[in-house]
């Protein structure tokens, strides 16, 4: 008896052992889960909050100095990559919220109900229920209606997505890389660019011979509107003039005469401290007054990022009644100008006034030379050559016109007389001014 006593206190303590430990694995399993469940929740909804900030959006972070606006920055920076380890990430933690939750179940449920149709269906229509609404659903709708306070005002949010893509990265970027090589061969990268093309063929097709050219360009022009960017239409640093601000009054007029821009950016010192703007009419008041302080007339500046888009500037414009802005890089230095006139002309074409010089130096030598200025925009070289506006997208880089896109292929500064090859294109360097290409000409290769 005495032995049964002590077997049975043996069993006792040894079944409240197994007890406690499995109270505590469960503890710590539930611990996890709920870790899971909150990496979850914050890849889906920063997903969702990332990739649907809009342009405004975006410029808006760029003016911010915190790290979080920074963070998202970074990592808009190669997208592809960043979605591709979101996505990889969330598959993994959805394997083993699924894995973890259906041995939680088995755990609290009775043995005899394990194999049961009813139990199995009821337990697997509990995980899908607990995964996909709370985790997938609910947090991308959420981020959604409020993408930029969910990107931007909880960090660790941004941080989270940052450290898995810091760890997934080599891994996105193979996967990215894969893609973009099957992509190429099955022509699914220029899907869109072939889109416009159909769309601009149709416009040749399907219009009445009544349709001039012009028209039709007009409309092949709308279409394409709403994706230009400041960057692409404003007219470079390089070429604004502008007035220092410690000009006399006389000098002032002298310039007006020599320049005949009816508005003009003033600055001190050099064009990245811009101080108004100038309308020339303002001073016809003053011009038989002596030593007028033509400073009091300045108007206040209107800067805009380089990445806005022309069709919300457009809009801008219209509901502000102003016509000039100062375009500014992510550093906040002046990059150009662009006026109204700009944006109208992306729609109906050159607009020439009275004061509007010739452009004698861009000329068409036969169907396949061409001479153009170094600085003529690559669109506009475009349209002359009768070639689509994203023809040397791949080869440009960051530039915009004609003598950046020379640089960017040959790798060093221009000499005149230097030719470099890109394609079925050869350019061949005229002229150079202080470093920068003055005159090319472009020869078609094959056509």
């Amino acid at each position: 008896m005495y032995t049964s006593v002590v077997t049975n206190l043996y069993l006792n303590n040894f079944l409240q052992i197994e007890l406690q430990a499995s109270a505590q694995s469960s503890t710590i399993l539930v611990v996890i889960l709920l870790l899971l469940v909150f990496l979850s929740f914050s890849i889906s909804g920063s997903q969702a909050a990332i990739f649907s900030l809009s342009e405004k959006d975006i410029d808006v972070l760029k003016t911010k100095q915190q790290p979080a606006a920074r963070r998202i920055i970074d990592l808009l920076d190669e997208p592809k990559e960043v979605y591709a380890s979101m996505i990889i990430s969330k598959t993994v933690l959805n394997i083993c919220l699924i894995i973890l939750t259906n041995y939680l179940i088995n755990q609290y449920t009775p043995p005899e109900y394990l194999h049961s149709v009813y139990s199995i269906a009821g337990k697997w229509l509990l995980i899908a229920f607990f995964i996909i609404f709370p985790l997938e659903i609910f947090p991308r709708v959420w981020a959604r209606q409020n993408s930029l306070r969910f990107a931007y005002e909880w960090p660790v949010l941004v941080f989270i997505v940052e450290m898995i893509h810091l760890a997934l990265g080599r891994i996105s970027r193979g996967i990215v890389t894969v893609a973009d090589g099957m992509g190429k061969i099955l022509g699914t990268d220029n899907a869109e660019a072939y889109s416009l093309q159909e769309f601009d063929e149709a416009i040749d097709i399907q219009t009445d011979d009544e349709v001039s050219p012009e028209e039709k360009n007009i409309m092949k022009s709308i279409v394409k509107f709403g994706k230009i960017s400041v960057k692409k239409v404003m007219r470079s640093r390089l070429y604004v003039s502008g007035i220092e601000y410690e000009t006399t009054f006389d000098q002032l007029i002298e310039k007006i005469k020599d320049v005949r821009y009816s508005r003009l950016p003033v600055y001190k010192g050099d064009l990245d401290e811009i101080e108004g703007i100038l309308n020339t009419k303002d001073l016809i008041p003053h011009l038989y007054e002596d030593n007028f302080d033509w400073h009091s007339v300045i108007r206040p500046p209107y800067f805009v990022p380089d990445s806005k888009l022309i069709e919300d500037l457009l809009l801008e414009f219209q509901k502000k009644r102003m016509h000039f802005a100062i375009v500014v890089d992510e550093f906040g230095g002046t990059s150009g100008i662009i006026t109204m006139e700009d944006i109208q002309e992306e729609v109906i074409g050159d607009i020439k006034d009275e004061f509007d010089e010739d452009e004698l130096n861009n000329k068409k030598v036969d169907e396949k030379t061409y001479i153009f200025e170094g600085s003529t925009m690559l669109r506009d070289v475009c349209k002359t050559m009768h070639l689509p506006v994203e023809t040397f997208d791949d080869v440009r880089g960051e530039n915009e016109s004609l003598g950046g896109l020379i640089n960017e292929i040959s790798g060093e500064l221009p000499n005149q007389g230097s030719v470099v090859r890109s394609g079925d294109f050869e350019f061949t360097v005229l002229e150079v001014e202080r470093n920068r290409v003055k005159k090319a000409q472009i020869v078609i290769m094959l056509q």
